[in-house]
């Protein structure tokens, strides 16, 4: 897994973008604000719904400090999109990892490749500031919701 210190990999990933289907490269978003990559298993999975509560609740707070939350999973952005309408709507970026399978969760050091949950990601979430390095990195076990304050603190206000 990707450390604080090294360089993000940058991607360019189907996504929602307000509920709104589009493309997400992550260079892009770097010249102005940081970027949370919030890797979760998959949707529909009751934890991962309310992370994604979670971080639509705090989103306003988040931007005050220059973060946007980017959400990343490895199922189809089809459905994505039916997930994002039951539970949301949200504001933030959710991006798909579907295909190749799982490249971009590879490429970070958190797609699951063994076990009960191989093919999906580990619940993880990389802080990557604006020189596109990663200034914070966490995996949290299957059923532990990551805690915000994790992040919050490594943030200018």
């Amino acid at each position: 897994m990707l450390k604080a210190g090294d360089q993000a990999p940058d991607f360019d990933l189907p996504a929602l973008i307000a509920g709104v289907r589009q493309r997400f490269h992550l260079a892009d978003h770097l010249s102005e604000q940081r970027v949370l990559l919030a890797f979760y298993p998959s949707n529909w999975e009751p934890l991962s719904t309310e992370q994604m509560i979670a971080y639509q609740v705090e989103r306003q707070s988040l931007l005050s400090r220059q973060t946007e939350v980017v959400g990343i999973s490895v199922d189809s952005i089809m459905n994505t999109g039916a997930w994002e309408r039951q539970i949301g709507p949200f504001d933030f970026i959710l991006c798909s990892d579907f295909w190749p399978h799982g490249e971009i969760c590879k490429r970070y050091g958190v797609l699951r490749e063994d076990g009960p949950r191989a093919g999906t990601s580990e619940r993880a979430i990389f802080l990557v500031g604006t020189n596109a390095k990663i200034e914070f990195s966490r995996v949290y076990d299957f059923n532990r919701k990551p805690a915000l304050d994790d992040i919050v603190p490594r943030l200018a206000s």
